[in-house]
């Protein structure tokens, strides 16, 4: 249940006496330390930040501050896995830090709704119990997440709006509203007895946004006057010179190219999260006289949440369910999908590939992909536009005109930010090292001294006060894979597994011995399954067959009985033997019954 009652928790949790952390890779650590500020006599209040996720990587934020004892999480989020992870469906980051601190963590403060900032929460939560605050918006997408996971049950959800705060022991954290694509996005202001840290979270700075108003610039100066001690700022686009274009462009470009489709059906592919870019649809939408459908289960729940709470409008009649938009004609219909990144699953790629059970895609039809390829999905993207190409759909895509604007700010609206907070610290965050480096080169040339910019990975653990900041030893931290059901149970040597059956493929020998007489009474048989077809190998799998019954017989000869020895020595002969013939490494499996 979603309380819009601000809740405080106060006073501090014991000392942590956990594990003590080994030091890793100390030959390439350099501590930014003041030779003054080091001395153990140095009693100001510090405050400590672990980075669990977001560095050196897109996605799996989840930061945690540390302040006189007291701790709190900004942010929760999952990452997509990456093409040598195979069969995985998610990445989300290693808990076991949190678990082993949970008497100190006060709560969890989300700064927007995006699955790279809160879909880690449900596997979080079904290991504590903490309560979460963000934005009216961020917490409606939680809760809907939750009931997913059947968590909604103690699970304790607070709104907070722009501009609000929070006390999470000795700390104050202070909402502030910022321009992202998706709307109620805040970044943070960490009001601590060490000094004001902020955190801009997710953001770029639009002046005529579609769905909220402007960022609060004001505020972040007004906190470079007070004096900032640290800045942790988003890293996403700081390779791109300029400005990041206003969202209202998209607008623009979308009522030129419903105009073009003329008789045409238009389908429009972007990110569910998207909720100002689904606006503007349903505004063109509305404009031309027709309905909009939507595909895709993040798709519809995101809408069903900005709706309810007021954050898209849409007039009941424009809406129409995806079973009867056949009964439309295509001038009349415009279908909001998922599917941008190429994912195999998404309603746009099984449209693609004709697996849609609701939608044939072909002549007639006019699709406009609303979003940039994630860098590692050019390819799948491309396969996608090119098997809607060979249907005769007509494809439009960002390249090809304002169809999409990023949600980050670019190089321009960075040095406003950092002219605006002026930190005596700073720290880039959310972003590959390419990112993060440019972000660092970019705070250089805005005046701030290279020892006062720290960029760190996921495990560090950095010290600040008004005096210093130094890097302290890593806490524990990586990827844990999810699996369907399953969290944390692939590891490397199962991806290893995957991966030599994904390349190589699998031969199984199955061979039945008799208990007493040690004789073979059955087989060896031959299954082969991605190395090579079977008829056409008669002659390989039959010297297969002839070199287990040699192996075999030889252990019996030497009165060999132990089966893991015997398997191993069944492994190594018919490796060889396949491997000079084929100069292929399959996977071995064999199978010893006894009776």
């Amino acid at each position: 249940m979603i309380s819009n009652k601000k809740q405080t928790n106060s006073g501090k949790g014991r000392t942590f006496t956990g594990k003590k952390i080994k030091k890793k890779n100390t030959h390439n650590i350099k501590k930014k330390t003041n030779k003054t500020s080091a001395n153990k006599f140095d009693q100001k209040p510090v405050m400590r930040i672990m980075f669990l996720g977001g560095l050196n990587e897109i996605g799996k934020n989840m930061t945690l501050f540390e302040c006189c004892d007291d701790i709190f999480i900004l942010d929760c989020g999952m990452a997509f896995p990456d093409g040598d992870l195979l069969g995985v469906d998610l990445v989300i980051p290693d808990f076991t830090y949190v678990i082993e601190n949970i008497n100190r963590i006060k709560g969890i403060v989300i700064t927007h709704g995006h699955e790279d900032h809160i879909g880690s929460l449900p596997y979080l939560l079904n290991k504590v119990k903490l309560p979460v605050y963000g934005t009216p918006l961020t917490i409606g997408l939680i809760e809907n997440k939750i009931k997913e996971f059947n968590l909604q049950n103690g699970v304790d959800l607070n709104v907070l709006n722009a501009g609000s705060t929070v006390k999470l022991g000795c700390m104050k954290i202070e909402f502030i509203h910022v321009n992202h694509s998706i709307p109620d996005s805040v970044g943070v202001a960490i009001h601590s007895p060490a000094g004001i840290v902020v955190h801009t979270g997710d953001f770029k700075i639009d002046c005529t946004p579609v769905d909220s108003g402007m960022i609060d610039l004001a505020r972040f100066g007004e906190l470079g006057n007070e004096g900032v001690l640290a800045l942790l700022a988003d890293s996403t686009n700081a390779e791109r010179p300029g400005y990041t274009p206003t969202e209202q462009t998209v607008r623009a470009s979308f009522e030129r190219l419903f105009a073009r489709a003329e008789k045409k059906r238009i389908i429009i592919a972007t990110f569910a999260s998207n909720i100002s870019r689904i606006q503007q649809i349903v505004y063109c939408a509305e404009k031309t006289g027709r309905k909009v459908a939507f595909s895709g289960r993040s798709m519809i729940n995101y809408v069903s949440v900005a709706k309810e709470l007021g954050y898209i409008n849409i007039k009941p009649e424009t809406v129409v369910d995806i079973d009867i938009i056949d009964r439309y004609s295509p001038e009349k219909i415009v279908l909001v999908t998922t599917g941008t990144q190429g994912e195999p699953m998404s309603a746009l790629s099984r449209m693609a590939y004709s697996e849609h059970k609701k939608v044939d895609v072909g002549f007639g039809d006019f699709i406009i992909i609303s979003a940039n390829p994630i860098p590692g999905n050019e390819k799948s993207v491309s396969n996608v536009v090119n098997e809607l190409l060979k249907k005769g759909c007509e494809v439009v895509h960002e390249s090809m005109y304002e169809v999409h604007v990023s949600g980050h700010a670019c190089r321009e609206e960075l040095k406003i930010l950092h002219g605006l907070v002026r930190p005596k610290f700073f720290i880039p965050v959310h972003g590959e090292q390419k990112h993060l480096k440019k972000h660092a080169e970019l705070a250089l040339e805005m005046g701030m001294e290279h020892q006062n910019i720290f960029i760190g990975d996921v495990g560090n653990v950095v010290e600040l006060n008004s005096s210093y900041l130094r890097q302290l030893p890593n806490v524990q931290s990586g990827k844990i894979l999810v699996d369907g059901l399953g969290v944390g149970d692939v590891g490397n040597i199962v991806l290893k597994e995957r991966k030599h059956l994904s390349q190589d493929g699998l031969v199984v020998i199955v061979v039945t011995i008799d208990h007493n007489s040690n004789q073979i009474v059955a087989g060896p048989d031959i299954v082969s399954r991605g190395f090579v077809y079977v008829r056409d190998s008669e002659e390989l799998f039959e010297d297969v067959r002839q070199k287990v019954s040699d192996a075999l017989y030889n252990c019996s000869d030497n009165e060999m009985k132990d089966w893991a020895t015997i398997k191993q020595r069944i492994k190594d002969v018919v490796s060889r033997l396949i491997y000079d013939k084929t100069h292929r490494t399959p996977m071995i499996l064999p199978i010893i019954m006894n009776i």
